[in-house]
């Protein structure tokens, strides 16, 4: 069994129970029977409809005395269900407060009423007028409200707060307050709540699903939260309104979970929300932490929830650089390839060069780099004359990869070169007193300074300027040679890892090229990744192959992913990868890479220090000017102990 919390999971639920308008009686059963489904499931907040003991149409029969007889009645009787479990429940219901009407959510914990919150805003236009009933939750003046013997917190200003993991908290609004131009959500959470829930009745019209969805999404987003939200059901219809029973879960403005519409039986959603990545974003975030005008707020201590689960709900995405819906994924490219031709344009202009000069390997990075310098050309109106693509074989290329760049180049219509590059590093060899027998990385490095010092110069001649081609997953684990592939006046490729530099270069193959140069594409994509430094091998094949000296890329992105972006130590990495690569790398396996990983980010950081220009792309970008700022000489040894001991 996992214990959830220890990775920064915490499992929530949105409830849409069957129901029946003022039926105390059938709501509550129908509530307590969603709340044994919650605690079965492990489930460690569950959040109900707004007003779901009573309804929310119940109209003028709010002012009558046996419905909220009943209503406290029922709250009495699933509080005791409650001790049952040590999970905790959310449910709405009308409550009277020193003689006048609230809208309230009441939040329940192992037979024990935690809270009270009243409904912050009541709407009271077109078919809203629950001002006829209900008062607004600011105007309350009392701190506590007397239920079944006992003082119990209440007021809109509640923070929930687990006792033992401070950093599970949660708080609560209704409905229309989500609707308002400064949510309470967004003081809960600038005073420390990561989970905020909504207890809602939203009719149905047309187009209203989608507005509630992106109100959702974006307050989750502002709020850098989990945000939980679950609307009445089809048994609230009456009259001249529709309810549809829209439940969403959202994380840092993505939905992870949404129910059904429209489906008479009860329903519940439950989701694996990651507190943990969303710390680490509020940490890093200096806008979210400016200090506002003080705010009242009283924490209100939760009973810890262990949750013993067998598996992670969330699906876990082998390649989180990608996305993997395809219409998204499309989109995405296409905007990827607009940033990167932009910023490359912006540097033509800026420096007043018309001319770009580029290696072309025949390989996965120079081949993307290529597709943008032509863009480029196209986006300025040059010709593509003015791309100098520089062919430089050495001692391992291929004649594969050889007629993979000349093809592109001849296709393109570019201003070739085709230079080799023995004879010269030979010459080096001897005057440096290098035995060329010995492969070893003096043998691979001059090559790749000597393709290097050979774009600088014509770019030099040329009045041109050295397009990088290398891409963030080498800038990574240091895979590239210092002052030479890893040095560029330009280099588009820097925030796009390996994983999606493959995705880019096949999207290209199929939607922006004739079917000859497609294939290309497409075998470039399909060849091993390989610098080609060492000698192919008898049947003239690529015999230096990447992925088998460094490991796998789409294990270091995802790595990589998860690291920087989510702030993720080494065991909740392992854990996720284990989760993600399940039916492709063991565990030993993943840890091996990981623990490769670890200790070439760590000691090939003085190569990004200084690393040249380049667009940021996605959310990770190693860039010293930007996102990563990292010594170069930090020890790596707490992650590397920690990975032991797992």
């Amino acid at each position: 069994m996992v214990y959830l919390l220890n990775y920064g999971f915490v499992r929530v639920g949105a409830a849409v129970p069957e129901m029946k308008v003022a039926d105390c009686k059938f709501n509550t059963k129908k509530i307590i029977e969603i709340m044994e489904d919650a605690a079965d499931k492990k489930v460690y907040l569950t959040v109900f409809p707004e007003l779901c003991i009573t309804g929310y149409t119940c109209g003028d029969l709010f002012g009558q005395s046996l419905l909220l007889d009943m209503a406290m009645n029922s709250l009495k009787e699933i509080k005791q269900e409650s001790s049952k479990w040590e999970n905790v429940f959310i449910v709405g219901l009308p409550l009277l407060i020193d003689q006048q009407l609230y809208n309230c959510a009441a939040v329940i914990q192992g037979g024990k009423i935690l809270g009270i919150v009243p409904k912050r805003y009541i709407p009271n236009y077109n078919e809203f007028y629950e001002k006829r009933w209900f008062r607004e939750g600011k105007t309350l003046t009392t701190d506590f409200v007397n239920l079944f013997g006992e003082n119990v917190p209440c007021g809109d200003d509640l923070i929930f707060q687990d006792e033992l993991l401070k950093e599970v908290s949660f708080a609560i609004e209704i409905c229309e307050d989500l609707w308002m131009p400064v949510p309470p959500s967004s003081t809960h959470a600038k005073n420390g709540a990561i989970i905020l829930c909504n207890l809602s009745a939203s009719n149905e019209i047309v187009g209203k699903n989608e507005y509630r969805k992106m109100l959702v999404t974006s307050q989750s987003g502002k709020c850098i939260s989990a945000y939980i939200y679950t609307s009445s059901g089809v048994g609230e219809s009456t009259t001249d309104l529709v309810f549809g029973g829209q439940a969403f879960i959202a994380e840092y403005g993505s939905i992870i979970a949404e129910n059904q519409r429209f489906k008479k039986q009860s329903q519940l959603i439950i989701q694996d929300v990651d507190v943990e990545r969303l710390y680490h974003e509020r940490i890093n975030s200096t806008s979210f932490a400016q200090a506002d005008s003080p705010t009242k707020n009283r924490k209100i201590t939760v009973s810890h929830v262990p949750q013993k689960i067998e598996s992670l709900l969330r699906e876990i995405p082998k390649h989180p650089f990608v996305p993997s819906e395809m219409a998204k994924c499309d989109s995405r490219c296409n905007e990827i390839f607009l940033i990167q031709t932009a910023g490359l344009a912006k540097r033509m202009e800026h420096t007043g060069i018309e001319k770009l000069v580029l290696g072309i390997s025949g390989g996965l990075d120079s081949t993307l780099a290529l597709l943008v310098a032509v863009k480029t050309m196209d986006m300025m109106n040059l010709p593509k004359k003015n791309i100098i693509t520089v062919t430089m074989p050495g001692f391992g290329t291929t004649e594969k990869t050889y007629q993979h760049a000349t093809g592109l180049m001849n296709y393109f219509g570019t201003d070739i070169r085709d230079i080799d590059i023995k004879d010269a590093c030979m010459q080096h060899f001897h005057d440096i007193g290098h035995d060329p027998d010995i492969f070893d990385v003096t043998y691979e490095n001059v090559q790749a300074r000597e393709r290097t010092q050979i774009l600088m110069n014509i770019a030099n001649k040329e009045g041109g300027l050295v397009v990088g081609t290398g891409d963030l997953s080498e800038l990574a684990l240091g895979w590239c040679t210092y002052n030479g592939d890893h040095m560029s006046m330009y280099s588009v490729n820097c925030s796009i890892p390996k994983t999606l530099v493959k995705r880019l270069v096949n999207w290209f193959a199929e939607n922006n090229s004739s079917p000859q140069i497609a294939e290309t594409l497409k075998n470039i994509v399909n060849t091993p990744i390989s610098p080609e430094l060492l000698p192919s091998n008898a049947d003239g094949e690529i015999e230096q192959k990447t992925e088998e000296i460094v490991g796998p890329y789409e294990l270091h992105d995802f790595f990589l992913y998860y690291m920087v972006r989510h702030g993720a130590g080494p065991e909740k990495i392992l854990y996720l990868a284990k989760i993600a690569f399940k039916d492709q790398y063991d565990e030993k396996t993943i840890k091996k890479w990981l623990h490769f990983f670890y200790k070439r980010f760590f000691s090939q950081q003085f190569k990004r220090s200084c690393m040249p220009d380049g667009p940021k792309v996605g959310t990770v970008s190693l860039s010293p000017r930007g996102d990563w700022r990292m010594p170069s000489d930090a020890s790596v040894a707490l992650w590397l102990e920690k990975l032991d001991e797992i």
